[in-house]
């Protein structure tokens, strides 16, 4: 089983329980100690689906973006109807959101709405490394260069929303909203 594979079977999994101790996942899935590092490098840190909880369990914390990525196509859709939602719950400037705890929280409406930066990464000349680079190690090069550029983009707090082949979609202004958002991007950039 490719790690790839590996992933995407604990993804679901922790998505259908929502919190799975580590020891079990190295029962279920065989794990040594580098496999479950790798997963929960790409779990918590890259894909920031999931959280540590003592160092014993994994958490789902499956965000509403993180979910719809694994829809090819469907993420500015899914993006569109959520805002569309929101706009529709706005009576008297106050909201009731749901949200991922399913507990009902109220929000200033106007804290709703802010401005979103957004970036795309692309790794420059992939398609003529994918030439003449072995299938496995063009595939080490982008995930050594996706790390790479998600570290530099979570120092200016950004977002990586979705990982799309080479490239990375990144969101400055979400979760967390700072005033100078567009420059982090830039100096991210």
């Amino acid at each position: 089983m490719t790690f790839a594979e590996l992933l995407e079977q604990v993804r679901e999994l922790l998505r259908s329980k929502g919190r799975v101790s580590y020891r079990a996942l190295k029962l279920q899935f065989d794990l040594d100690e580098d496999h479950l590092e790798g997963l929960k490098d790409e779990l918590i840190e890259a894909e920031r689906v999931a959280t540590d909880e003592n160092g014993k369990v994994l958490v789902w914390r499956g965000e509403e973006i993180n979910r719809e990525k694994d829809k090819p196509g469907k993420s500015e859709e899914g993006l569109a109807s959520r805002v569309q939602s929101l706009e529709s719950e706005r009576p008297g400037g106050t909201s009731t959101v749901q949200t991922l705890d399913s507990s009902r929280q109220t929000l200033d409406a106007a804290a709703e709405r802010r401005q979103l930066t957004v970036m795309f990464c692309d790794l420059v000349g992939s398609t003529a490394l994918s030439e003449q680079l072995d299938p496995e190690e063009l595939r080490e090069v982008v995930s050594l260069y996706q790390e790479t550029c998600t570290t530099v983009i979570q120092r200016y707090a950004g977002h990586v929303a979705q990982h799309l082949g080479d490239g990375l979609l990144v969101y400055f202004s979400y979760p967390v909203a700072h005033e100078d958002d567009a420059q982090r991007a830039v100096r991210a950039g």
